[in-house]
């Protein structure tokens, strides 16, 4: 009898043991999941937005390496150069240190942020290794630009700003540069209208 009990007992732990392992393993598969889900998620929420214009993969292409006719006219370096560094400066409200890693002609540019410094976030570096990328492709008889700034999420404290930021240069001032041939960009230690509303909206002090 107490052999047959010890068995019946033994043979329980192992059942309940194999469930345990089971479940276990069922929860850290479904965490696993989880957390490439949201990884993923994360990806997606990188800020873009897109052009469509008339001109030649070229004129834009042209038009979106000379950051001081569409961004800022106060920017010190070659916005145009692989490997090459600039400094973009609006008042005391934003300073970033930016690199040009990746060039396809007429395709895609790439720039890496290097350094960063917001005065109106708590964490001044956001921005930092974040990437801006131009894809330069063609849609029906139409050039189409898409802007996607990687690593700008809503998670940052500057999203909102900029969001509206870089919505007003890549939607007004960019195409209006390729489309046109002037665009508006900050003028030196000055306000164009898109800084200046956002100033307003946001209330940043400058």
């Amino acid at each position: 009898m107490k052999i047959t009990i010890s068995i019946f007992i033994f043979t329980a732990f192992l059942v309940n043991g194999c469930n345990s392992n089971s479940k276990q393993t069922a929860d850290n598969k479904n965490s696993i999941e989880t957390n490439l889900k949201k990884n993923k998620n994360m990806n997606n929420q990188d800020f873009t937005t897109t052009i469509l214009v008339d001109q030649t993969p070229n004129e834009a292409f042209n038009a979106i390496k000379n950051f001081k006719t569409w961004w800022s006219e106060d920017i010190e370096g070659e916005t145009d150069k692989l490997g090459e560094t600039f400094f973009y400066h609006y008042k005391d409200v934003h300073l970033c240190k930016i690199k040009l890693i990746e060039m396809i002609p007429n395709e895609k540019l790439v720039y890496q942020v290097m350094a960063n410094e917001f005065s109106f976030t708590k964490d001044k570096s956001e921005w930092v290794n974040t990437k801006l990328v131009f894809d330069i492709s063609t849609e029906g008889t139409q050039t189409k630009v898409k802007f996607t700034h990687e690593g700008l999420v809503p998670e940052y404290e500057c999203y909102n700003v900029c969001h509206d930021a870089w919505t007003g240069f890549i939607q007004n001032s960019l195409k209006n540069l390729i489309v046109t041939g002037k665009g508006q960009p900050n003028p030196k230690d000055g306000t164009n209208e898109i800084n200046a509303e956002n100033i307003k909206k946001w209330n940043i002090k400058n």
